[in-house]
């Protein structure tokens, strides 16, 4: 038993030891080889049995199979090492030569690039990231300078006497907090109910569901600061949706602070279906006049796909009155769709409630999408319309109709 005890030591050191000692796998070996030994020593009483025997050939084909997947291991990441390498000297290539690549990318990105099916299909993910990373750019930077403006601000303010004026305005401040909160505490009791519809999940992408939240938190900040405020409704808000996160981002704690109802269940179980009007761009309705008996009802969508008739449809199926915003009757709409945000659409509705005048309501609504206000006969805003059409156009109306005339003319002396 020992001279095979010794036999084994002398293979170890011989073949094996040499061999892992190129390839950094001594250390490994240790523990094996004291494990085989003791194995070996524990089995003295059986090694007159032939099965007691250690068969030297077996042990040889593990010992080399083992290290052969290993050494097959440590090449496929060396190739693994080679192709990312060759890969960063691509993107190199094409940043020396003007194309959109970002500076920094990791070893994920590289292999989401390099798994990309087509030379196209790189370059727009490049380029992805490349924007991605300009926009990361720009926000630390319009941070840093906000930072900066704010530091000399507060450098300013003490070497002047602007102290005692900070105080004064944080303590108005906190005044006027007191104040708005206050006011929309007495909504939520006497208050004018307004619904925010959460049910268009399905139908919008995470960016847009996105740009939703951050529109719906405009809106409750302009309703907060009113003179006589909504009380607000979300409804059919469930938790763990991508509205409730999206929430939970920009209000943290706040959120459970806000004084607005949140609820999963539908406003038809909440409130009655004749008072109930949806407020859609897409509904033949127009609305006359604000009505302060009634509950508006607003769809949480933004859709830059601009799919039509998706609220309109939802009030449909549910029973229910539905309005539109008279924007050709008071303005001279340019063109594009009569889709606003869920800001503008607030300030409208409040400005409404307030005053009840439709020209300082639609004053919201963004100056690119008309010419200006209705204050002249409707035939003559159709000439005014064709004749802004025609300035658009420039000069090829004009040369077009002259060229008819030109080809008109041959034709009739021809015949």
């Amino acid at each position: 038993m020992q001279s095979a005890n010794v036999l084994l030591k002398k293979i170890i050191r011989n073949s094996v030891f040499p061999f892992a000692a190129q390839h950094g796998m001594k250390k490994d070996l240790f523990p094996l080889s004291r494990t085989l030994s003791l194995s070996l020593c524990l089995k003295q009483d059986n090694s007159a049995s032939p099965s007691g025997k250690l068969d030297l050939d077996a042990w040889k084909k593990v010992m080399k199979s083992g290290l052969q997947e290993e050494v097959s291991e440590m090449v496929s990441e060396q190739k693994e090492l080679s192709t990312l390498a060759a890969a960063r000297e691509i993107l190199e290539m094409w940043r020396l030569a003007g194309r959109s690549v970002p500076e920094n990318i990791t070893e994920e990105q590289l292999k989401t690039f390099m798994e990309c099916p087509s030379k196209s299909a790189k370059k727009k993910y490049l380029k992805y990231l490349h924007l991605k990373e300009l926009y990361k750019k720009n926000d630390k930077r319009k941070m840093d300078e906000k930072r900066e403006r704010r530091l000399e601000t507060q450098k300013q303010a003490s070497e002047t006497d602007e102290t005692k004026r900070n105080s004064f305005v944080c303590l108005w401040a906190n005044a006027m907090d007191k104040a708005y909160s206050w006011r929309v505490a007495q909504s939520m009791i006497f208050g004018q109910p307004l619904i925010f519809d959460m049910s268009y999940e399905k139908d919008m992408s995470v960016r847009e569901v996105a740009n939703t939240v951050r529109q719906i938190v405009l809106s409750e900040g302009c309703n907060r600061r009113s003179v006589d405020p909504f009380h607000i409704h979300f409804c059919n808000l469930k938790d763990d949706s991508l509205y409730h996160k999206e929430f939970i981002k920009h209000y943290r704690e706040a959120w459970s602070k806000l004084l607005i109802t949140v609820t999963d269940q539908c406003y038809t179980d909440i409130f009655p279906k004749d008072k109930l009007i949806y407020l859609t761009a897409d509904s033949p309705k127009v609305m006359k006049t604000f009505d302060h008996d009634k509950i508006y009802i607003v769809g949480s969508m933004v859709d830059k796909s601009i799919k039509t008739g998706v609220s309109l449809a939802r009030a449909k199926r549910l029973g229910l009155e539905t309005a539109a915003l008279p924007l050709e009757k008071y303005l001279l709409w340019n063109s594009g769709a009569k889709n606003l945000t869920l800001d503008q659409m607030m300030r409208i509705l409040l400005t409404l409630k307030d005053t009840g005048d439709w020209k300082k309501a639609l004053e919201f609504v963004p100056k690119r999408k008309y010419c200006g206000f209705v204050s002249r006969p409707v035939h003559e805003l159709k000439k005014t319309l064709t004749l802004i059409n025609t300035l658009k156009l420039g000069k090829r109306q004009e040369e077009a109709g002259r060229q008819f005339a030109k080809n008109y003319s041959k034709k009739l002396t021809q015949k």
